[in-house]
Parts: C-alpha cells; sequence; structure tokens
C-alpha cells in the first residue's frame, strides 16, 4: 500500500492528475472533531496504510499543529510525520500533489517524506495583491506600503524560492523558474482594472501576462485555500504557484539524491534530516556525540 498523504484543509485537495494518484487525507481541526475521532482516524489510518506523511504551512493556526503533535503522541507512533512548510497554502497544495504521484513509486516512505523538502525548492510561489499593507511574511518596502493605498494599485509577489515585490504595470518583472513548469492558480476578491496591455485586467495579470512569460506549459484553477487571505494579509488575491508537472523528472530528482539512514530511528532519507523523527544526518565522529544530544528531546515524543 502507497504511504498515505495528508493535510489540514479540503482546499488543500487538488485534482489529481491522472487515475493512477490516490486522493489526500483531510485532517480535520479541533473544532470540526473532536480528539477521540481523530485519534480513531488516525489509528485506522495507519493500520491499512502503514504511514502517514502530513504537510501543512508554518503558519498553521496553533490550535491545529497542538492538535497533529497530540494525536501522534498519543498514538506513540513513529510512523507519522509532520512537516510544516515554509510555504503559501497554495503551494502546500501544489506539494501535497506531487508527493500523492510519488507515492506509488517505489520509494520509501522516509525518502517520499524527505522529498517534500526537496521538491519545495522548485515551486515558484507567489499572489496578485490588492494591497500589501499587512504583508508581514515578504519583505516589503515602505515605498510599496505607502503605494499599497492608492486606489488601483496592484502587486505581483513571489514569495518562494526568493521573495520579491513588483508593481504591475511597471517595468521590473517576477523571476521565471528556469526549468518546464505548470501553473496552478487560485482567484480571491480581486476586482478588474485595466494595467495598459489592450485592456486586460490586473486581476488577468497571472494567466494573461506573468504565465505567457514564465512560458508554462498549462494553467489549472482551483478553489482558493481558506488560509490564504490570513497569510497573504488581504482576500483582494489572487495566488499561483508554477511547479513541475512532469512525475518523470520529479522521480528523477528524488533518485539522484544520496541515501542515508537515519542513526535514531532507522528510515531511509534524503537530505540533512529524518523527516518522521527529526533527527538530523551525522558522520563519522559525530554520531555518539549527536545520539547523546538529541536523546532527551527525541524520548519526550
Amino acid at each position: 500500500m502507497p504511504t498515505a498523504i495528508a493535510v489540514t484543509g479540503r482546499e488543500l485537495v487538488l485534482p489529481p492528475p491522472d487515475g493512477q494518484t490516490p486522493s489526500a487525507v483531510v485532517l480535520r481541526p479541533p473544532d470540526a472533531q473532536s480528539l477521540d475521532d481523530a485519534l480513531a482516524e488516525v489509528g485506522t489510518l495507519l493500520d491499512q496504510q502503514g504511514y502517514l506523511v502530513v504537510l501543512y504551512p508554518a503558519a498553521t493556526p496553533a490550535p491545529v499543529v497542538r492538535r497533529l503533535h497530540i494525536v501522534r503522541s498519543v498514538l506513540e507512533s513513529d510512523r507519522m510525520a509532520l512537516l510544516p512548510l515554509e510555504l503559501p497554502p497554495l503551494a502546500v497544495a501544489v506539494l501535497a500533489r506531487q508527493l500523492r504521484q510519488l507515492s506509488i513509486s517505489d520509494f520509501s516512505p522516509g525518502v517520499l517524506a524527505c522529498a517534500a523538502r526537496l521538491l519545495s525548492h522548485y515551486i515558484h510561489a507567489g499572489a496578485l495583491l490588492g494591497s500589501v499593507a499587512k504583508l508581514d511574511r515578504v519583505p516589503v518596502s515602505l515605498t510599496s506600503h505607502v503605494k499599497s493605498w492608492v486606489p488601483g494599485a496592484h502587486f505581483g509577489v513571489l514569495a518562494h524560492p526568493t521573495p520579491q515585490l513588483v508593481k504591475v504595470g511597471g517595468a521590473s518583472e517576477l523571476p521565471a523558474p528556469g526549468y518546464a513548469t505548470s501553473m496552478t492558480v487560485a482567484r480571491g476578491q480581486l476586482n478588474s482594472h485595466g494595467y495598459g496591455d489592450g485592456g486586460a485586467g490586473r486581476d488577468d495579470w497571472v494567466t494573461a501576462a506573468l504565465a505567457p512569460a514564465w512560458g508554462v506549459r498549462g494553467v489549472e484553477e482551483v478553489p482558493l485555500p481558506a488560509e490564504s487571505a490570513r497569510w497573504w494579509g488581504t482576500p483582494k488575491l489572487i495566488e499561483f504557484a508554477a511547479a513541475i508537472p512532469d512525475l518523470s523528472v520529479l522521480y528523477q530528482l528524488v533518485a539522484s539524491v544520496r541515501r542515508e539512514e537515519c542513526h535514531w530511528c532507522g528510515f531511509e532519507l534524503i537530505g540533512d534530516r529524518c523527516a518522521f523523527c527529526s533527527c538530523p544526518v551525522a558522520r563519522g565522529d559525530e554520531i555518539p556525540a549527536l545520539l547523546m544530544s538529541q536523546r532527551p528531546a527525541l524520548t519526550s515524543r
């Protein structure tokens, strides 16, 4: 059975690109599900699937994150990986779909979970915003803050991998990915205003200007994640995420990375940290000292 991929919101489950990709499990928040029901649900899932990888934005509300850790702790399960991601909500959804695609491959649970961190570097995530006055997750200059109060001003913001902000209609452009991507778009409450390219609306900037400039292979529109307005500081937005669509390329990226064995829990991993126990990779003489330093924190799981 493939490793199950879970997310913390229904809007983070994007349509599968084919008939083989499994769906994601939606773990409900504390105000929508009792702890007993959450424990029963996750326990059954682990019995059926064996392993569970949970993806969620690092900015997820604290009660939701606490619930995830409580469930993992009460079940005393080392087969449940919790992965907070420094990505906007739509990008988390795109990454979750990529892991869902890879979950039916021959990757072990440890490698699949660690792949989330690797593949996140290849996602260009941003938004078209009607205001940056409350944007606190991307560096914004004082000039941009002032301009955001001007009626009709719109901003293109790249949050990942390299934060950048441009004024729509200006000379500056957001840097394009250096590889083939497709784009996923989610629309919020953004009114249309002309911005000087043949009458197109500013709310069409993502699909009519940015997507062609980036040379994306295709554009898919999906519902806006519930957390997006809070993440970006305004409901007046169009969120976008450009990512590698080709499963064979994703597979090659993950397969090309050197694999290690976690010296704490034994999971296979790629990168510098185990996704299941969070223990960093140690080599040679580092291992004994690292084991001693990590033991108190890890035994409290």
